[in-house]
This record gives C-alpha cells, structure tokens and sequence, in this order.
C-alpha cells in the first residue's frame, strides 16, 4: 500500500529523535513527503539514523545536528539548519525529554537533579516553541506538537516531578491558542501512556525498590504507532489547535479536553471584557510578533 505524500514540500523540525518514538515519527513524516531536520544530544545514533534515512530514500531528507534542548543557542542553530537545508520550517515535533529521578520527594536536597527534569521536560519545550514560532511566522504558519504524557493529567507520588513537569507542558500548550489567529502557527500535545521506550523502565525507578516499578510492568502499553498516528493527526487536521490528544493502549486516540470556565467567573461584566480582549490581544502579539522576529534576525 503507498503511503500518500500528504507531507509533500514540507519541513519538520524534530528534537529527541535518534531513537524510540522521535525517530518512528521522522520515518513516518518523510514517507509522507516531508524532510526532517533532527536534533539530539545522541550524536552516534542520530548521525547513523539520519544516514540510514537518506540511503533509503536516496536523497537528502535528512540533516542531524547535535543539540541540547535547554539552551537558546542550541534550539536556534537547529532551526536555522532546518532553514538552511531545506528552506524553512513548517512543523516542529519538540519530543526530547527524560524520565530518571521522576520521584524526588525524599531524596536528598540537589539542585541540579531537581532542575535537570524540569530543565528538559517543560523549559526546553518553551525555548524550543519560541524559537519555532519565529521561523514558522516567517513561513506563513506552521505547527508544533510538544510531548506530553498522560501524566499531564493523572498523578502519582512516585513520578511527581516528571508529572508537575508534564502537567507544565499542557499549560504551555493550551496557552498558545491564540497564535493561530495571530501568525497561523497552531500548537498541540500529545499526551501518551506507557510505550515501550526506555522511558517507561525509567519512570518504573526498578533500582530502588520502588513498588511502582511492579505497577509500571503489569500496566498495560501504547504502542509506538498509536503515539506516531497521533503526532500526524494533530499535524494534518488544521482543525486542531491548543490540542491534548491521549495516546492510549487498544490503539485508542483521542482529546482530553480542558475543564469548563468556572460559571463563578462568568457574570456579564467578564463576558465583555473577554470578548474585547480576545480581539485587542490579537493586534497585541502582532506587534510584538513583528519586534521579536526583527530582535532575532529571522
């Protein structure tokens, strides 16, 4: 069965993509007709599957660079390839993240082991959507789809950093709806359940003892094409916008929606004020939309 080129002429930027997840989403989008620009601290496995994706398809529909997601210079040198390969950037799959040290609570007092998950899990998505949005402006629009998790919404203490995390990805996203009215760049989430990665094993923190870990092994999986089906639905459907798709086993997608405006909030006088500022707030980050993409030279 051929695969329709629903992708054609587009370019996608896709970060935590050597392997797992990230690399099964690249493979999916230039099957698709897309080319891919990958961005991962994994240089051995990055460079090797970037090579593997041009030899099969034999051209350049892939570029690598080493990048750590963390740093604004780093997030900004891998747009800027996707730019220069390949002429610009439509789409960004921000997938990079971790899953050791998920329960801190009780472990001792460590700055850098607390930062490094928040670091990578939620500020790097931030840093990575700011620098998207420019470029996609640029473009005429485009999308971006952050990972998320599940964990974005359910909770348990023995992932309760990985979770606040996440939860802080969902807020970031669902933020952003307005960008599509302002330079038509829509943002989404995909909030899977336990693949089997790495991650899971990770999350599970077997090395302590800890009975989650017996939890996370009887818990049933999503399988990674569920999750690469997802990312491609909330990349193709223009409908979607502000977005959290769950991921789940059973090959089951599907929205978490927001919970309702609480009515305690919404007399008359709130109703005024939200239409006109939904309106005015757009001419807002148009202007500064304008400044920040001259700020950055993009």
């Amino acid at each position: 069965m051929t695969t329709a080129r629903t992708l054609e002429g587009k370019v996608a930027v896709i970060t935590g993509a050597s392997r797992n997840i990230g690399k099964a989403v690249a493979a999916e989008m230039i099957k698709r007709g897309a080319k891919v620009v990958i961005g991962d601290i994994l240089d051995a496995e990055g460079e090797a599957t970037v090579k593997e994706f041009n030899e099969s398809a034999g051209s350049k529909v892939a570029a690598y660079i080493h990048t750590d997601v963390t740093k604004y210079s780093d997030n900004a040198a891998l747009f800027k390839l996707a730019a220069t390969e390949f002429g610009g950037v439509d789409i960004a799959f921000l997938n990079a993240g971790i899953g050791t040290n998920a329960c801190t609570m009780l472990q001792p007092f460590n700055d850098a082991v607390d930062d490094r998950m928040l670091d990578i899990n939620t500020t790097a998505i931030v840093k990575g959507s700011k620098v998207a949005l420019l470029h996609m402006a640029k473009r005429g629009g485009g999308v971006i789809v952050n990972t998320a998790s599940v964990a974005g919404f359910l909770c348990s203490p023995a992932v309760g950093i990985y979770a606040a995390s996440k939860h802080g990805v969902i807020g970031w996203t669902r933020s952003n709806a307005i960008f599509e009215h302002v330079c038509g760049v829509r943002m989404n989430a995909v909030c899977p359940y336990w693949v089997e990665t790495e991650l899971a094993g990770d999350l599970g923190n077997s090395v302590d003892q800890n009975p989650f870990a017996k939890m996370v092994k009887e818990s049933p999986r999503t399988k990674v094409e569920t999750v690469v089906e997802a990312v491609l639905t909330l990349v193709e459907d223009k409908s979607r916008n502000a977005q959290t798709l769950l991921a789940l086993p059973g090959n089951v997608i599907r929205p978490q929606e927001p919970i309702p405006v609480y009515p305690e909030i919404l007399d008359e006088n709130y109703k005024t004020v939200a239409t006109t500022y939904a309106q005015e707030a757009i001419v807002y980050y148009k202007k500064r939309l304008a400044e920040a993409l001259e700020r950055e030279g993009i």
